[in-house]
C-alpha cells in the first residue's frame, strides 16, 4: 500500500550498522510512497550526501540530512537525532570522529565479554563488516553471531547477548544527552530524542527541553500503543515537535530489525515544523 504525503525520520544505512547503502534507503522510501526520509546513522554523516543525490532524482520528494548521536545518562544508552543539521560542519565532523573512537571501544569491549563466553569474534572479523569509513556496531556483532550459529535471529542476540543487561553487554563512558543537544544545535540542526519509550527515563525529557530539544520520537516500532500515546502527550506538555520513524536498519538473514521503511512515519507538516524551529 502507498503512502501518501508522508516521512520516515529515522532510517539507518551502511555508513553505520544498517544493511542498505543511502541511495537504496531512498529508493526504497520512494517505493513506498513516501515523500520523504531523513538519514541517521549512528554517529557519522558520511551516507548524507549519496542519498541527498540519489533523492535528486525524483520529483516532490525530499532528503533530511540527520544523525543519531550515542550518548550516556545514569548508564543508560540514550540517542539524540538531529534533523536539517549543516552535515559538513568542521566542528561537528571532528566531534564525530571522537563519538567514532568510542563506539570502536566499545565494540573491543563486547567482543571481550563475548570471547570470555567461549564465543571466538576477532576484532578482523567486525572489521571485515565496516563499508568504506562507515562505523561498526552492534547490529554487525549480531549478524556475526547468527552467520556462527550461535543465535537464529537478531532480537535474539540482543534477547541473550547484546542488550542492556545481558551477558555481553557493555558500554564506554559517552558524552551526556545535553551535549549531544548542543552538538546538534551548533551544526544549525534541530534536537529531538529517539525512541523514548526504550529507556525508562522520562525525566530526561523536561531537562533536555530546558536545553534546547525541539522535539520526541513519539512514534517507533519498539513503542507500545500505550507508550505512542503517552509521549504524544508528554509532547504536547513541554511544546515538542511530535517525530516518528521506523528505525530502519536493512534485513539480515532475511529479518527486518526495528521496522520497514514508512511503518512509522509523520505527515509533511511536521517537516515544516522542524524547518520552522529557528524562526
Amino acid at each position: 500500500m502507498k503512502t501518501l504525503n508522508q516521512g520516515d525520520l529515522h532510517t539507518h544505512t551502511t555508513a553505520s550498522d544498517g544493511t542498505f547503502s543511502p541511495e537504496q534507503n531512498v529508493q526504497r522510501a520512494v517505493e513506498k510512497g513516501l515523500k520523504a526520509i531523513a538519514i541517521t546513522d549512528h554517529d557519522t554523516v558520511n551516507g548524507i550526501e549519496g542519498a541527498l543525490k540519489e533523492a535528486n532524482k525524483y520529483n516532490d520528494f525530499e532528503c533530511i540530512p540527520g544523525i543519531e548521536i550515542s550518548t550516556l545518562y545514569k548508564g543508560q544508552d540514550i540517542h539524540v537525532l538531529g534533523y536539517y543539521l549543516d552535515y559538513k560542519d568542521k566542528n561537528l565532523i571532528k566531534k564525530l570522529e571522537e563519538l567514532t573512537t568510542v563506539r570502536d571501544q566499545r565494540n573491543k569491549m563486547i567482543l571481550q565479554k563475548l570471547n570470555g563466553l567461549g564465543i571466538r569474534i576477532d576484532e578482523e572479523e567486525l572489521e571485515a563488516k565496516r563499508c568504506g569509513d562507515g562505523n561498526v556496531g552492534r547490529g554487525h556483532i549480531a549478524e556475526i553471531l547468527m552467520e556462527k550459529g550461535i543465535v537464529n535471529s537478531l532480537p535474539e542476540a540482543f534477547d541473550k547477548f547484546l542488550g542492556k543487561g545481558k551477558v555481553a553487554y557493555a558500554i564506554p563512558d559517552r558524552i551526556s544527552p545535553i551535549d549531544a543537544v548542543k552538538i546538534i544545535l551548533y551544526a544549525k540542526g534541530i534536537p529531538v530524542l529517539a525512541h523514548p519509550g526504550i529507556y525508562d527515563a522520562d525525566e530526561l525529557i523536561p531537562l533536555l527541553s530546558e536545553n534546547g530539544l525541539a522535539g520526541i520520537e513519539y512514534c517507533h516500532p519498539d513503542h507500545t500503543v500505550e507508550q505512542v500515546q503517552q509521549y504524544e502527550e508528554i509532547a504536547e506538555k513541554y511544546s515538542l515537535i511530535k517525530t516518528a520513524g521506523s528505525d530502519f536498519h536493512g534485513f539480515r538473514n532475511g529479518e527486518v530489525f526495528h521496522g520497514d521503511i514508512g511503518s512509522c512515519s509523520v505527515p509533511l507538516s511536521t517537516l515544516e515544523q522542524l524547518k520552522n524551529f529557528y524562526k
